[in-house]
């Protein structure tokens, strides 16, 4: 986000640095390559290293050849889900409890197994296969033999590689020379720090005037680094070229760095590689996220220990009722293994299944394009959002900036006038300015003059500070050269770091100032008569988040005159321009029309001023202790009693249809906070714009409070409010939560809405973190800029949007979605289905195995609690496989109402919040099912069956698969026709292998008339009690869902 404005940056960026830099250190050291320290490199002499470097090798694996098998099998047996079958299998090799074939325990296991071996042994080799395209990649380096091809793997610290327009930088580099004519090029940095627009980065001096890229072997230099950081905005060192006369000492700064994973784009350049493999930066600020488990997976979890308990008690109940008898604990042992199927092993793998088909369904939705699924794991997370944490700028709003408004402070210009604006411009470059002497103007035309040149100059400001840089491409009538050459405006695209400033330059072009040329040290403008007007570009101060302002200093080549313009956020320019009236009400007014505002100042200089402030700087910039403060000190000094300008507002749009997603979201009940960096008026109006905050509602805006008195007052007065809006700024949610945070989280979760602006990065993550603490709620993270990947990261969900700031957000997100509008059907349709498919799926793969365990403990206490099993071998397998596996999982597709009515009625969102479809409650209604069931199955087998033992085993088991067919279509509400497909394939597949079922069943006694009777009948009463219940439920206490269906 441009507009994020770090709340006291510097401690919170150096605690964040010092953590990971000390987590680096240490995690190095543990591999042998000792601390991070400063280095000298040589300038294409690698051999001459003072340390060992680690190889540039790119390595995104988990595992390498040999640990991928003993590592997979670690973290699968490291649960206590998948031990404990592990341990059921291995005691199957001890005679004394061995219960059957081998293969009715191995089987089932190897095949989960061999599905989570196989998914992550796909997800290396791409990962592999990715990670070798990257390292395999060639580049030129230049060498005493000439030109040589090397990959991107075999480059080393010292290496000089050439880096074509439009190829990836392959280690972190000194930019030493360009083949641009304006001496400097132009860097893609989307995929380090997720903004999308071009950087400026500037050669070392010394070695770009050099004759040609060879003659940098010939001479003696180095470039001194500081050590590897995290760090990728800043970087200290020194270019010294020793065999000069006299020797060349340069300061090197970030606008020299290359880092690695940028793109060129513009000219070919020459740089001196000074970082490689797990020193670059890109690698030390790739943060493992946390692994997000999802609240539905651990309340599986605690059913299965639950079901664990209960396999575990009815074992020593079966040895009590022996009286411990004989070898009673070898007995236990051989219970449990005999009830294991109470804790079900296909329950994982089910629901595994589950979450990759609602993935595939989210990606093939027509109405969400673009929607990517990062974390198939967690898809349930969606149908529980309580709290949505959202981004303003290129989240809500548009982040597409149009000038709205210039304000000079007796006078204001808004869109119907800028045609005087124009008109004003117009006639202070075509009026000589002696042609009204002063004597005989009269009284109005002085005033009418002086408003003219207020224009002019604050036009002119505009058109000179900021860091944009016109950039000419051919259309295909005109080619780039000629373009270039002839200013043409259709070819003409404008690239800067911040839309912001390319809405102002876009506005002085309209309205006849043109930026027309820019290079590292001149400007040129055009002005409405046709006129090209040259500035030397002498000094830059560039924006940053600490300072929240950029200045400029230009010498126009025509006059000759020195001038220092400066623009930046009406906090930090109240103290810098001299004394008004007029800037802190009408910075106010602009704010609440919901406008970014920029202060825009000036100050002329002598040529003795500037001489005085170049020498203080340079000295300044080539100090390696403590330079950034020093370099600060000394800009400073010229930042006083500047003559305010004019003001500057640009609004920012609101995406589209973002107002009904709230109102969505609102009625779902769903609590919605916006975090953001930008200013607290621009915050509220969007809130406002937005119908974040209701027309009925009111707004508290949280008094700006230093001390804990202070704050300890303003929450009491915030106490006796009911029902209204928070608004608070990110330093006075600082010492709330340094002091207060239970009781200011209290009160923050009652309200409607939370805004919190002027908010660092850390604290969303911070925000993120408490709310989940207090609340025990599940919370969702949104945002689009490298910012917010924090916050994302901390949230239970994390959706990233794909939006003007680049793919950061997007790609460390679960989810990632083109627009703000998609989240209501990705919470309200697929969120609230994954939810209640995968809490269907869990109950009935729970009930398909206590209803096989109920039958199992009724057989062995009718025959005096013999540890015997009902059935053997391939019916135990084929039971949770084969026969059942298909409609149970067809419960993937069902849905209680249609996509439209979910998101016409949000309110039936509101309903899972209190995580009824999978509770304590549900569960054991389940378990009484499954017992009856069982109970019912097994009895009426026992009473009906012939003189055979082996008729027991078919009516029951014939029995049970029939209920299990009819419980799915029972529990079924919407039906499709793979349903259908799934119910029909499961009865054939049974019938079909009852020819190999012979040692196990009678064929022949299937085919009689007492067979099918005896079946039906039993069948019938274990199912037709649970209809007619279903059916009266319907018909007195209907779920809200069948109100909107009928």
């Amino acid at each position: 986000m441009t507009d994020n404005i770090a709340l006291q940056p510097v401690r919170h960026k150096k605690r964040q640095d010092n953590k990971h830099r000390n987590s680096c250190c240490s995690w190095s050291r543990c591999c042998g390559m000792g601390d991070f320290k400063p280095r000298t490199v040589w300038l294409g002499h690698p051999e001459k290293r003072d340390q060992r470097y680690p190889r540039n090798v790119i390595n995104n694996q988990k595992y390498n050849f040999f640990t991928f098998l003993p590592g997979v099998l670690f973290n699968q047996f490291k649960y206590f889900f998948n031990l404990y079958f592990l341990l059921l299998a291995c005691s199957q090799f001890v005679p004394e409890l061995r219960l059957g074939a081998l293969y009715t325990y191995w089987v089932p296991l190897g095949f989960v197994l061999i599905i989570t071996i196989g998914r992550e042994a796909v997800e290396e080799i791409r990962c592999f296969i990715r990670d070798k395209e990257v390292n395999s990649q060639i580049y030129s380096k230049l060498s005493a033999r000439g030109t040589v091809k090397v990959k991107s793997s075999a480059i080393q610290v010292g290496d000089l590689i050439i880096v074509e327009k439009n190829q990836r930088v392959p280690a972190d580099m000194i930019f030493l020379r360009t083949s641009e004519r304006n001496g400097s090029c132009f860097l893609r940095t989307d995929q380090l720090d997720g903004e999308t627009d071009w950087k400026l980065r500037l050669p070392v001096a010394c070695t770009q005037r050099l004759p040609t890229a060879a003659d940098l072997l010939q001479i003696r230099s180095f470039v001194y680094a500081e050590e590897p950081n995290i760090d990728i905005h800043n970087f200290i060192g020194t270019f010294t070229r020793e065999d000069g006369d006299p020797p060349v000492n340069e300061s090197l700064s970030i606008e020299n760095a290359l880092w690695a994973s940028t793109v060129i784009a513009s000219g070919t350049v020459v740089g001196v590689v000074i970082y490689t493999g797990k020193e670059l930066r890109s690698v030390m600020n790739t943060s493992n996220p946390r692994n997000k488990i999802g609240l539905f997976d651990l309340e599986v979890n605690c059913l299965t220990k639950i079901l664990f308990g209960a396999l575990v008690v009815v074992s020593l109940v079966m040895v009590a009722l022996q009286h411990f008898a004989g070898r009673w604990y070898l007995q236990i042992l051989r219970f449990i293994l005999l009830f294991s199927n109470i804790v079900p092993i296909s329950l994982r793998v089910n629901l595994d299944m589950g979450k990759m088909v609602y993935s595939w369904m989210i990606r093939r939705d027509s109405k969400i394009p673009g929607t990517v699924v990062k974390a198939s794991t967690i898809p349930e997370q969606l149908g529980r959002i309580s709290y949505l944490l959202t981004d303003k700028t290129g989240t809500l709003t548009q982040n597409e900036m149009v000038f709205r408004r210039l304000h000079l402070g007796t006078v204001a210009y808004g869109m119907d006038s800028m045609d005087e604006v124009q008109s004003h411009v117009f006639s202070a470059y075509t009026q000589p300015s002696h042609d009204l002497p002063a004597s005989r103007a009269p009284a109005a035309t002085k005033v009418r003059k002086s408003i003219s040149s207020r224009v002019h100059d604050a036009v002119k400001a505009i058109a000179l500070c900021h860091n944009v840089t016109p950039v000419y491409e051919s259309n295909g009538v005109t080619d780039q050269a000629e373009a270039e050459q002839h200013y043409e405006d259709a070819c003409r695209v404008y690239q800067a770091s911040s839309p912001d400033e390319v809405a102002l330059v876009q506005w002085t072009e309209s309205v006849g100032l043109t930026l027309v040329g820019r290079d590292q040290a001149s400007m040129q403008l055009r002005t409405p008569g046709g006129q090209i007007l040259n500035f030397t570009i002498l000094q830059i101060f560039p924006f940053t988040y600490e300072s929240r302002r950029m200045g400029v200093i230009v010498r126009d080549d025509s006059s000759g005159e020195i001038a220092f313009y400066m623009k930046g956020a009406d906090v930090v320019m109240a103290g810098i321009v001299q004394y008004n009236d007029w800037l802190e009400e009408e910075c106010g007014n602009m704010a609440r029309e919901g406008l970014r505002v920029l202060v825009v100042a000036k100050k002329s200089l002598s040529e003795e001023q500037y001489q005085d402030f170049e020498a203080r700087y340079v000295q300044a910039k080539l100090s390696v202790h403590d330079r950034s403060l020093k370099v600060a000190t000394v800009i400073e000094s010229l930042e006083m009693e500047m003559e305010l300008l004019c003001l500057t507002g640009v609004e920012d749009q609101l995406q589209t249809d973002v107002r009904p997603t709230l109102e969505i979201l609102r009625n779902a009940g769903i609590k919605v906070w916006m975090l953001t960096g930008d200013k607290l008026e621009t915050a509220t109006c969007t809130a406002k714009n937005a119908h974040l905050v209701t027309r009925t509602q009111d707004i508290h805006l949280f008094r700006q409070v230093t001390t804990r008195g202070e704050a300890h007052l303003e929450l009491n007065a915030f106490r006796r409010k009911h029902d209204c809006a928070l608004v608070i700024s990110g330093d006075s949610l600082e010492i709330c939560l340094k002091f207060y945070e239970y009781e200011f989280m209290e009160l923050a979760c009652q309200c409607p809405t939370v805004v919190c602006c002027r908010c660092a990065p850390t604290q969303k993550a911070q925000i993120v973190r408490l709310l989940k603490q207090r609340t025990g709620k599940l919370t969702c993270a949104v945002g689009d800029g490298g910012n917010d990947v924090s916050m994302i990261q901390e949230a239970d969900c994390g959706v990233g949007v794909e939006g003007k700031e680049g793919k950061q957000a997007s790609l460390a997100a679960d989810f990632s979605v083109t627009e703000f509008k998609h989240l209501g059907r990705l919470l309200m349709v697929h969120g609230r289905n994954s939810y209640k498919r995968s809490a269907a799926l869990s109950q009935f793969v729970i009930h398909r195995s206590l209803c096989i365990s109920t039958m199992q403990a009724v057989f062995s206490s009718v025959f005096y609690f013999a540890s015997i099993p009902l059935y053997q071998g391939f019916l135990i397998i084929g039971y949770s496989t084969l026969y059942t596996m298909f409609p149970v999982f067809s419960l993937v597709l069902d849905k209680d109402v249609k996509s439209e009515v979910a998101m016409l009625y949000p309110e039936l969102y509101k309903d899972l919040l209190k995580g009824r479809p999978l509770s304590f409650k549900t569960f054991l209604l389940w378990v009484l099912i499954s017992i009856y069931q069982g109970s019912i199955i097994m009895y009426g087998a026992l009473l009906l069956f012939e003189s055979e033992f082996v008729h027991i085993v078919a009516i029951s088991f014939t029995s049970l698969i029939l209920t299990e067919l009819l419980m799915v279509a029972l529990t079924i509400q919407t039906w499709h026709w793979l349903m259908i497909v799934a119910e029909l394939l499961s009865l054939a597949c049974y019938v079909a292998s009852l020819v190999f079922l012979h040692e196990f069943i009678d064929v022949y006694f299937l085919a009689t008339l007492s067979f099918l009777w005896k079946v039906t009948v039993i069948t019938l009463v274990s199912c037709l009690p649970l209809y007619i219940l279903k059916y009266l439920r319907r018909r007195f206490s209907p779920p809200s869902y069948s109100k909107l269906t009928s």
